[in-house]
Formats: C-alpha cells, structure tokens, sequence
C-alpha cells in the first residue's frame, strides 16, 4: 500500500507492533528516571489535604472583618501543626501551608494589616475580601481515588513530586525496549587503526542511531552489529538479532540495486511489509516492517542523513509506541526560519538547519545525503510538505 504521508505509514505500522507489558518495580529515587510508567497513579488522599493558607496573613470569619477598631488575634497556625480555634470576632495568625481553623473562611494578606502582638487593624484602604480568599482548598488539586498519573507517561523530575507526593516509595515501570542496530555494506568497517581505502567508509551510521537511541532511558541497546552485502550473512544476522531484541534498526541495502538484498531478506523470514518506499527525501526506500511475532524491523538507506532522519521521524515514534507511552506521537514544535528560499519538492522534504544561540533558525547548507559535514554541523531537520517552500511555520526536529 501506498502511503502518501509519513505518519500515516507510522499509524498503519504500530497496528502491527508488540508492546512491552514486561514490568519491573524501582525505588522512586533509583534508575526510575527516564522510564516509562506501567501503571497509573492514584492519589490516596486529598490534594491539598485540608484547607491551606495561600500565604502569610490572617485567618478569619468574614462576619468579623471590620476597619473602624482592632480585631484581637487568639491564636497562631504553623505548618506542620493541628490548627488553633479560632474565637468569635477574632483572628488566626497564619502561615503559608498552615491549615486554616473550620471556623475561618477566609486569609488576609498580611501586608494589609497594621500589626502589633496581640492584634491587628484592617487598612482602611482595603478592598473587600471575598469568602475564600488566599484559601487553597482541600482536594482542589485531585481528590481521593483520583488518576493523577496516566498509565504510559514518562518519568521525569517534575512528576517524580507528583508520584512522592501520593504516598509511592517505589514505582513500577515498563521494561527497557530492547534495541538491535544492523549496518550492511561491503564498503563499511571500523578502520579504526588504518586509514580507510578510497571505496571504503568508516562505519558512522553504527555511531550515530547508537548515540540517538541511547539517548533515552527507556531503550536498551541490546545488540550492535555489521554484515557484508550477501543474502545468508543479512538473514543470519537479523535472525540473531531479533533472538535479543523488541526492535530491529539496520541501514543499507533497501533500495533497487543489485547488491540490495534486505527486502527480499525480510520478506524470506515472514515478516509483513507494511511500507516500503515513502514520499520524503532524504530516505524515500525506507522500509517498515513487523515480524511474525510482532517486532519491529526498520530498514534505513545507508546514507547517513537518510539514516538518521529516518530513525529520527520514522524509528522513535514507533519505538514509543512499543515502549508503552500513552502519547506517543511526535508532536515537536514549530519553527520560523530566519532566511529562506523558494525551493519545492512533490514530497516531504527534511531539511538539516542550525539554531545559533539565541535561537536563529538557518538552513544548513548541505551537498546531499551522505553529506557528514553538513550533518554534524547540524540542530535538527524541519518537515517541509510537498509542492511548500521553507517559508513559514514548519516543524522542527531537534536532535536528541
């Protein structure tokens, strides 16, 4: 089946994917960061508690506000503390986070006061206080038994508070997605004690999708490896591969050339070919893939931008879903570029820019796909749709 946009391709692919319902318990403060949550949480008692002081001031019955002559204070509220009574006709001294006595209504900001030990006056200048005023209600933030956490969301410092906060010592979380990267290519190796020869490369695409995937706390690089151009050599090794890992990433050999063996090679396992070919550049032999039993197989061109923009809007999406994120959708922002030009394509069109640092968004000047120079020196890519211009808002893509 055709697909004439990216993420349709991406939607109809994850219908065919697995994901991981493996869990794994974690003290909240060890290794929980950057996972991905399996199961949701819930509050187990009001949030905040009880009624709370906004701020430092005074608690007290609105029936008993007056200006023409002092209010006497009969008591105090600190945080941490049972609250005082409070007395008809009187005031509470309070403290932000303290709880407010149940016969008070309301808090008076301190700095509307006229202050001595035993008493306070109300500005005259003071407008009127509203039942409720500088109160934070108990369960105005979630009330007992509700879901404050959503199965599915990734850990991070600010929900860590969240997750502390209802009373959850430990946390548990979906096991790491297990990665396998695969180069091909007769022309690739490692070269790392001797200079290559002229129709030899060093092997960055192994490099770069590693550094990408490891990235993120919720991956596992569970396997790293390279083959040469021949049909029982890519077999054998995406075979070993998957015997490891939920997802296979491998680069080369996916377009029309002779020496192209990886389709056929993946069809010859039983894997179902979702999509094989999108409308974008660069990286239009892109190739989509599930296995019989539910891993997915991604096939990149070898050309290094091809490769890393492909495993970048293509890969990770589908990773998160396998992941077990309940957003899992790419939604990056959008980007206007500082200068431009009127250039077309009849496709999705990702183009590297760079992002000085105050912000500036530049096209990045580039000789094409298997162009190091200008990828390196690259932020990210923009998604331009077909038959637009750069101009305008467009997508952004930051590299992780």
């Amino acid at each position: 089946m055709k697909y004439r946009c990216p993420d349709a391709a991406i939607n109809a692919l994850s219908q065919h994917l697995n994901t991981v319902n493996v869990l794994e318990s974690f003290d909240l403060n060890q290794n929980s960061f950057g996972k991905v949550l399996g199961e949701s949480i819930i509050a187990d008692r009001d949030s905040p508690a009880a009624d709370m002081s906004a701020m430092d001031g005074y608690a007290i019955n609105q029936s008993d506000i007056q200006t023409e002559s002092p209010i006497p204070i009969s008591g105090e509220s600190k945080a941490g503390n049972s609250p005082p009574s409070l007395r008809k006709g009187s005031a509470v001294r309070i403290f932000t986070g303290a709880i407010v006595p149940p016969q008070a209504n309301l808090v008076i900001k301190r700095e509307d006061t006229e202050e001595t030990d035993s008493a306070i006056r109300i500005k005259g200048e003071v407008a009127s206080y509203p039942i409720g005023s500088n109160i934070r209600f108990a369960g105005e933030n979630a009330i007992k038994g509700a879901v404050v956490l959503k199965k599915g969301e990734l850990i991070t410092g600010a929900n860590a508070a969240t997750i502390a906060n209802f009373g959850y010592r430990t946390v548990r979380t979906n096991k790491r997605l297990r990665i396998a990267i695969l180069t091909t290519g007769d022309e690739v190796g490692p070269f790392d004690q001797r200079e290559p020869k002229p129709w030899q490369i060093r092997n960055s695409n192994l490099n770069s999708l590693s550094v990408l995937l490891n990235a993120f706390p919720w991956i596992e690089i569970a396997k790293e490896m390279h083959c040469v151009d021949r049909p029982e050599a890519i077999s054998e090794a995406m075979n070993e591969s998957l015997q490891t890992a939920d997802a296979l990433i491998m680069t080369g050999g996916v377009s029309m050339g002779d020496y192209d063996y990886v389709p056929e090679r993946i069809k010859a396992m039983g894997a179902n070919v979702i999509f094989h070919g999108l409308p974008i550049r660069p990286g239009k032999p892109i190739l989509g893939a599930a296995s019989e039993t539910g891993e997915l197989i991604l096939g990149l061109p070898g050309n290094p931008v091809s490769a890393l923009v492909g495993c970048h809007r293509i890969g990770i999406p589908l990773l998160k879903y396998m992941a077990g994120f309940s957003r899992w959708e790419q939604k990056p922002p959008a980007a206007f570029l500082a200068e431009t030009d009127e250039k077309t394509l009849s496709m999705y069109w990702y183009r590297l820019v760079t992002e000085s640092i105050d912000g500036i968004i530049q096209l990045c000047p580039t000789k094409g796909s298997g162009d190091l120079v200008s990828l390196g020196q690259s932020s990210g890519f923009i998604e331009i749709p077909p038959d637009q211009s750069a101009a305008g808002a467009r997508t952004y893509y930051k590299w992780c």
